[in-house]
């Protein structure tokens, strides 16, 4: 039985953490959950997991949820209560998959507890991907993909070092904008965005991935997850989403992960590792799938991939600004306060006005975070 606690239980990679949790009665135990605003499905989820404990974002809740739930699920709240969950004595794992930059504090102190971290949130590796990692090989702690394409290249890599690799290839389904002209790049509304071909996300994500910011994070996160410099991590286009991702290897040969699209799989991979747990909720068909498609990004279409290469590369705090300046504009352009080419032209410029450090502390991680979210809303607002 492994015991999980899972911050970010009401978003789509929590409520898939709670299909596999209830696949697996007999191998996951969820322990707690923490919620950012939806009370009454993280009221649902507590009452039928019956976890030892319950966090929720705002400190108002916490009364509402304390005269729903039985009196046995202590409630938490705020980022002091994500810190008391990740956390807890019982906890082996900690799943975090928060949107945005509230998961790096609860990451590092699960580590320094001594639990393992399950990483959906891209944000935590992308802005101190260096100091996460650290702290995990420093502690002897497992530091384990949630993402489809790095859950694939872990399962491919199995263990080889990374002198071994020539190359990790991240596949990309290209978004709801693969085939769309750049000339109508300006016209799209948060809607037609919003609509992506392979998978059900939330909104930041989707958004994400019809820029392909979503695939330059990736990038980032992989660079440190595998310890792969970043002229070593590719991306090609697969629309179908089947290659979830691919390892080639210094001598040419090239594995590859597949299966027909679930969150559900690389989930549960993570929480049940190093064992494969049985289970039928994914089934791969490739004679009714045909075919399989791979072609090459556009990069003059969908600038953010060298936008994260240029970050990646460089490190320092520029990947933190990277990440903050998108998060601001990815806010604006659903608020349909910026258009959809004005999520790359605000990252650019504030990546174009930071000035670098290397080897930053986490203090200083945090302080270039909040330069680029000031510095994102002031452009967006200069925009309009």
């Amino acid at each position: 039985m492994k015991r999980v606690v899972l911050l970010g239980s009401t978003g789509s990679i929590g409520t898939s953490t709670l299909k596999v949790a209830e696949d697996l009665p007999d191998r996951v135990q969820l322990v707690g959950l923490a919620a950012g605003s939806n009370v009454p499905r993280l009221i649902e989820q507590a009452l039928r997991h019956r976890p030892q404990a319950v966090c929720i974002h705002d400190p108002a809740h916490v009364p509402a949820l304390r005269a729903a739930l039985p009196p046995e699920i202590r409630v938490l709240s705020g980022p002091a209560g994500l810190i008391e969950l990740a956390t807890l004595a019982e906890a082996e794992i900690v799943l975090i998959a928060i949107v945005g930059t509230g998961g790096l504090a609860p990451a590092l102190a699960a580590l320094r507890a001594g639990k393992d971290i399950a990483v959906a949130s891209k944000e935590i590796l992308v802005m101190a991907g260096e100091t996460v990692m650290g702290e995990a090989a420093r502690l002897g702690r497992r530091v384990l993909a949630v993402d489809s394409e790095h859950s694939a290249i872990f399962q491919c890599l199995d263990g080889k070092p990374p002198e071994s690799v020539r190359a990790l290839w991240l596949t990309a389904s290209g978004g709801p904008f693969r085939c769309t002209p750049k000339e109508e790049f300006a016209g799209i509304t948060v809607e037609r965005a919003l609509k992506h071909p392979s998978w059900v996300m939330g909104r930041k994500i989707t958004i994400d991935s019809a820029t392909l910011f979503n695939k330059g994070l990736e990038m980032i996160e992989a660079r440190w997850l595998f310890g792969i410099g970043m002229d070593r991590v590719q991306v090609v286009v697969h629309p179908q989403s089947v290659v979830h991702s691919m390892v080639e290897f210094v001598d040419g040969s090239i594995l590859a992960q597949m299966s027909t699209p679930d969150m559900c799989l690389p989930i549960q991979y993570a929480l049940t590792y190093p064992e494969r747990a049985s289970n039928h909720r994914v089934h791969t068909d490739f004679a009714k799938i045909g075919s399989l498609t791979f072609e090459s990004p556009d990069v003059e279409r969908f600038p953010a991939l060298a936008l994260a290469r240029e970050a990646g590369s460089r490190g320092g705090t520029l990947p933190a600004v990277l990440n903050a300046a998108n998060e601001v504009a990815v806010d604006a352009f659903c608020e349909r306060r910026l258009s959809f080419v004005g999520i790359t032209h605000t990252v650019a410029r504030t990546m174009e006005a930071h000035r670098n450090l290397d080897r930053p502390s986490l203090d200083e991680i945090l302080a270039a975070d909040q330069w680029a979210r000031g510095t994102a809303h002031r452009l967006v607002a200069e925009s309009r």
